[in-house]
């Protein structure tokens, strides 16, 4: 590999690994933060409010370490900020993302439907029967979980 080339490929690694340190830090930006903590068994799902009027569950993006931070970090707009004057936000972190407080054990055969359960638990848990719900990223596929899910 010629030296013009390394030092291009050094440039691009180094431009990104800059771009990304935003990113990293604003996803630790939860940890500690206002939001409280609903329990089941051995889950634990961090879980924040903003906002009141009718509920809207607010599912962050960020594949499987999504967390709320997402929404001031990653997100291409900060939904919660966006929607808190006209609804009852409600967001969590993902079980077990890397970044968040939320812990327990996945379900091996069941893992999409556990995801679907904490965040109707945590609806359950504030006595929340009928809500609206926008998914960014991975939340996309967990909305389609919760229209299958019998209560």
């Amino acid at each position: 590999m010629g030296l013009t080339r390394r030092i291009i490929l050094a440039a691009g690694a180094a431009a990104a690994a800059t771009a990304a340190l935003p990113r990293a830090f604003a996803q630790q930006a939860s940890k500690g933060g206002t939001g409280k903590f609903y329990e089941k068994g051995s889950v634990r799902i961090f879980y924040e409010e903003a906002g009141s009027g009718f509920p809207l569950m607010l599912l962050p993006g960020g594949g499987l370490n999504s967390t709320i931070s997402f929404f001031t970090g990653n997100s291409p707009f900060n939904a919660v900020e966006e929607f808190k004057g006209q609804y009852r936000c409600i967001t969590a972190d993902l079980r077990n993302a890397p970044s968040g407080q939320s812990t327990g054990p996945v379900e091996i055969d069941r893992p999409w439907e556990s995801y679907a359960d904490d965040q109707l638990g945590v609806m359950d848990h504030l006595g929340i029967d009928k809500f609206s719900v926008m998914g960014f990223c991975i939340g996309g596929p967990f909305i389609w979980n919760l229209l299958g899910v019998r209560r």
